[in-house]
């Protein structure tokens, strides 16, 4: 009985029992932020151009001319994890940019269960407490116009921080960099993420861990491992907007986003992978927002062996008044199947308006 209930809170060690070079490493970080960019499934690696850039491509933090703050807030699992994003940007002179922002993903008030049974096999639920596993990513953000006025470069700094309740924690140190180029009614927009690779340490509570090692007989007697690194991987987007009449714009975007991994995606090799993702956004007046896009593009393997390829969905709205910025967004985590769909609201605020 006792293997049974702590069974479930391996889940959450285990992981760190992989090898040091991981295929998916600090996966928190490619959830997203700002739900006008999740209604377009991310495709926002050219356009991105406010203080939401911080996260999307460093490079579009350019075009901020002003202060400029954005909250988010989401809810996933049917509300058991939840998200919450944070930022601020300002210019700094005529060519540049500097931008903050914040992450926390985390799930709270998970059952501690290691101790509910004693070596007598007697239950105290006395001994029940909680902890909660939450991931931190605090960033740092530079951008400014090179060699001409259509060409932007951007640089992030990541500190991360990852904690599981008393019995592990890590810290981790890595850096994005980005690159933004305007052609008339033409963008393009590159990043690579984890560009000298991430690395997390982690810290684990050996008097916690004896815990639980002996919860499967012959299995977890060692620590794992305390170092783990995140490959780098590349987004590349093109977009190109229209405008439709007198009121009206479309803005349409392509991304490329490629990992040095063998995945599901939809163009995938033995040391490599890519997943296409398309949005746009149709606006009124840069008043009224309308977007949608495709994303997540797997090959999936069915039960009966056949194979099929399957995508996610995503739409959103938003609007503006007075500076203020609000979008919210329809969006799937998972790619097929009955996973839920999650609602995303987030705000902008543009301090230009007031001036």
């Amino acid at each position: 009985m006792k293997q049974l209930i702590t069974l479930g809170f391996l889940v959450i060690i285990l992981p760190l029992t992989a090898q040091n070079f991981r295929n998916y490493s600090n996966e928190f970080l490619n959830i997203g932020v700002d739900a006008a960019s999740l209604g377009m499934s991310k495709s926002v690696v050219a356009t991105t151009n406010n203080v939401n850039a911080i996260y999307w491509n460093p490079a579009g933090l350019s075009d901020v001319d002003d202060y400029q703050g954005s909250l988010m807030h989401a809810s996933y699992f049917a509300g058991i994890a939840n998200y919450n994003f944070a930022a601020f940007a300002m210019p700094v002179d005529a060519v540049s940019s500097l931008g903050f922002s914040i992450i926390r993903f985390g799930v709270d008030d998970i059952l501690n269960t290691t101790e509910l049974i004693d070596g007598q096999g007697n239950i105290n639920y006395d001994k029940i407490s909680l902890f909660s596993a939450a991931d931190y990513a605090f960033t740092i953000a530079y951008s400014r116009n090179i060699i001409n006025k259509n060409l932007y470069l951007g640089v992030n700094t990541k500190i991360i921080r990852r904690v599981i309740g008393d019995f592990a924690d890590s810290w981790g140190f890595g850096f994005d960099l980005g690159l933004q180029f305007k052609r008339k009614e033409w963008q393009f927009g590159l990043v690579v993420r984890d560009i000298t690779t991430t690395y997390n340490t982690w810290s684990i509570n050996q008097e916690k861990f004896d815990l639980i090692k002996a919860a499967i007989p012959g299995e977890n007697q060692e620590l794992p491992e305390k170092v783990e690194i995140t490959k780098p991987k590349i987004q590349l987007g093109v977009a190109r907007k229209f405008r439709l009449g007198k009121n009206f714009k479309l803005a349409t975007e392509l991304d490329l986003n490629m990992r040095f991994a063998q995945t599901n995606d939809l163009i995938s090799a033995k040391n490599f992978s890519i997943e296409p993702t398309f949005g746009l956004q149709l606006d009124y007046s840069n008043f009224v927002f309308l977007r949608a896009g495709i994303g997540n593009i797997q090959n999936t393997t069915e039960f009966d062996d056949t194979s099929s390829i399957t995508f996610q969905p995503n739409i959103g709205l938003g609007f503006v008044y007075k500076g203020i910025q609000i979008d919210y967004a329809l969006t799937n985590i998972g790619s097929v199947g009955n996973a839920l769909f999650s609602n995303i609201f987030s705000i902008k605020f543009d301090y230009a308006f007031y001036r």
